[in-house]
């Protein structure tokens, strides 16, 4: 025990590395809500209507869920270090042309640049993180990317509004800037390059049929939450989506090893098992971080501010939560951990839609449940689909984790937005979604439990 213990500690470069590594993923999942608080001060000091303003949130949101699953690839082929490091460098140099931007169609093309820097920082960070972890503790690993994530989205709000008031938004996009550089030269420095060798093909075919087809999806789902499901323009937007993924799948078989997601990936049971139940359990998650706060808002009269600060239970329990999940992992092993995780989020989402209508307080042991749910699952079942397939291919399994989830939060958004819509009043419809959001929840829970195994060791896929 005492010698498995010393051979598993991570020596001083090791733990620089990791820090280095979580201020990478502090700042991406940090973008993501920090501008939320900002999105007024941006529309008065560029003069630009709310619409196009807030396409400054939603264009880093839209590029970064559809290239994710690319930078996977990217950096399991040629290298995760040499992908981290250009994504960092596109990051932090457009954050600067963010700040400087004279003009809103500026801005939002420096966030959507960003996004392609996040999309490529993200699955490399993943795959680095499980290289430098000993496999013994490979659940540390996912839960120091979930909190660090949790943590981040957590304190995105908080930070922006305090940026604001003081320096100027601005400051939320400069701030982006020496972190970056920082995460870069430490990564030079102390991570060794991992690359697959020559021989590579681009699955440029797979590449664009599935950006399209997700682009597509989200970008409808992102406009039809305005009232406007019923559009054709909408409609049709989902309707070809959809329908471009069969010719994505089929480019896929033709590829075969060079493919954009190998079949060896899509053929493990305990990935797919992941990957159907973090599409199920992301659209209740999702839906409890976009309604409660509208909630709060247009029944309770909070401000947009405190109406974020309403997730604050949940956003921090989750945080906080995730760093222990990788202990307990090992403990009890990644199923007992996941069902736990997916049935507290399931019971969690329940109970506010029991009591919703009746004030915030009465939301709060929901929403930490919630947190308790989201902590635990998301790490244990990231940790699990990546240690599915083999070492090569982490940082496209942990690309595809994401998405999945991106892709389940979106669907839900657009079944609950429905079921609101269709309610005599907003309470009743949020009551009525999340009632449906809990039965998905409990279908996530039952795919979990039965599909993926009880381990906390990394397993490699045979050859």
């Amino acid at each position: 025990m005492t010698e498995a213990s010393t051979s598993d500690r991570l020596d001083r470069s090791a733990i620089v590395t990791l820090v280095a590594l979580s201020l990478g993923i502090l700042v991406v999942a940090n973008d993501f809500t920090a501008l939320t608080v900002a999105v007024p001060s941006i529309e008065h000091d560029l003069d630009t209507s709310l619409n196009r303003a807030q396409w400054v949130i939603n264009g880093y949101t839209v590029v970064f869920g559809v290239l994710i699953v690319t930078g996977g690839r990217l950096a399991d082929l040629f290298g995760r270090r040499r992908v981290f490091v250009i994504g960092a460098l596109v990051f932090g140099a457009f954050s600067l042309l963010g700040g400087l931007a004279p003009n809103i169609g500026l801005l939002i093309a420096a966030r959507a640049l960003m996004g392609i820097g996040g999309a490529m920082m993200w699955p490399s960070v993943l795959g680095m993180v499980y290289d430098i972890v000993p496999k013994s503790r490979s659940g540390l690993a996912g839960g120091l990317i979930i909190g660090v994530a949790g943590l981040g989205n957590s304190i995105g709000p908080l930070l922006g509004g305090i940026l604001t008031d003081t320096l100027g938004w601005r400051w939320i996009f400069f701030v982006n800037v020496p972190v970056a550089l920082l995460a870069v030269l430490v990564v030079l420095r102390n991570v060794p390059e991992s690359t697959r060798g020559g021989g590579v093909r681009v699955d440029y075919a797979g590449i664009a049929s599935l950006s399209a087809a997700v682009v597509l999806v989200l970008v409808a789902l992102d406009v039809g939450s305005a009232n406007t499901f019923g559009s054709p323009w909408v409609l049709g937007m989902i309707a070809f989506g959809v329908l471009l993924l069969p010719v994505f799948v089929l480019i896929q078989r033709r590829q075969g090893d060079d493919a954009l997601v190998p079949r060896r990936v899509v053929y493990s049971r305990q990935f797919s098992g992941a990957l159907i139940s973090i599409l199920l359990l992301g659209s209740v998650f999702f839906g409890v971080l976009v309604y409660v706060p509208q909630y709060l808002e247009k029944e309770l009269g909070w401000s947009a501010f405190a109406a974020g600060a309403g997730l604050l239970p949940m956003m921090l329990v989750f945080a906080m939560v995730s760093f222990a999940a990788g202990p307990l992992y090992h403990r009890i092993g990644s199923r007992l951990v996941i069902g736990i995780g997916a049935a507290c989020l399931t019971v969690g989402v329940l109970v506010i839609a029991l009591v919703i209508g009746t004030g915030y307080l009465p939301l709060v042991p929901g929403l930490v449940l919630c947190g308790i749910g989201v902590g635990l699952y998301f790490s244990a079942v990231t940790t699990a689909a990546v240690t599915a397939v083999r070492p090569e291919d982490s940082s496209l399994a942990g690309g595809i984790v994401y998405m999945g989830n991106v892709a389940g939060g979106s669907l839900g958004l657009g079944v609950n937005t429905a079921i609101v819509l269709a309610a005599a009043t907003f309470t009743v419809g949020i009551r009525n979604a999340f009632l449906v959001d809990a039965a998905l929840g409990v279908m996530g829970t039952i795919v979990a439990i039965s599909l993926i195994r009880s381990e906390g060791t990394r397993t490699r896929t045979p050859s």
